[in-house]
């Protein structure tokens, strides 16, 4: 019995010994030694819909954290503060013109959830599947490559402002999400319409740019209606098209 007993107490022993040497091994090289460990804080994110596969544009990764100027993260930054901060969206400043507004068209799109009606465009523009939109209108597609034009419309998928004009400015920044990643805007035209805001802009990446343009409107719904038109170079026949967008949405009535 006395040495049943020694052998319990030796295997005890040598179990012991394992368990400390497990917890004193070293971490590997892929590990982090352990440390204090600091939430990172939280920032304001632009929701709204993401194109799908079959989008009309590319679609670029959203700035997954809010910036301050310094770079550092700035827990409570305003969103018109990060639009400030953000080196792809210069200040608009008051010697960005106004665009000559044309008549607006005779035929429509309806868009209930956010109670505007948006031009539709004839050829070679066409009524496409609007999802995760409300409504969409794309060019045809091109041989190699996958930007195309698009015209989609739906509710505002960020934060509106106490202005229509800071809205709008948040909006286009909101667009480069969908359009090449390394996109950066300038300013073409800025003006207010009807129960809102209107901008124009060219998208530049690389060697390559658009044209686009943002409506924001206040179609008497929960919050405004965002309609959005963006046209490759390499479609730049529709251009024109943009300023019959921007000249033509107007509430559901």
């Amino acid at each position: 019995m006395r040495v049943v007993y020694r052998g319990l107490a030796v295997a005890a022993a040598v179990v012991a010994a394992a368990v400390t040497l497990v917890v004193v091994l070293p971490s590997g090289p892929d590990e982090v030694a352990a440390g204090p460990v600091t939430a990172p804080p939280a920032a304001p994110s632009s929701s709204g819909p993401v194109p799908s596969a079959t989008s009309s544009w590319t679609a670029g990764p959203a700035p997954s954290t809010t910036a301050a100027p310094d770079g550092s993260l700035a827990p409570g930054y305003t969103a018109m503060e990060a639009l400030h901060a953000d080196p792809r969206v210069p200040r608009l400043t008051g010697d960005v013109r106004r665009m000559r507004l044309t008549s607006p068209g005779k035929r429509f799109v309806d868009d209930r959830r956010s109670g505007l009606a948006v031009p539709r465009l004839g050829r070679p523009w066409k009524v496409y599947g609007p999802a995760p939109f409300t409504t969409r209108q794309v060019l045809p597609k091109q041989r190699g490559t996958s930007l195309r034009g698009a015209l989609v419309s739906c509710p505002l998928p960020i934060m509106e402002q106490d202005s229509a004009r800071d809205t709008a400015l948040l909006a286009a920044r909101w667009t480069l999400n969908h359009h090449p990643e390394g996109s950066k805007i300038t300013w073409l035209t800025s003006q207010p319409v009807k129960r809102g805001w209107m901008l124009t802009y060219r998208v530049k990446y690389g060697k390559r740019a658009s044209r686009a343009g943002v409506v924001v409107m206040d179609g008497g719904m929960s919050k405004p209606g965002l309609t959005f038109v963006t046209v490759p170079d390499s479609q730049r026949k529709q251009w024109r098209d943009i300023g019959r967008v921007v000249s033509g949405v107007r509430v559901l009535g």
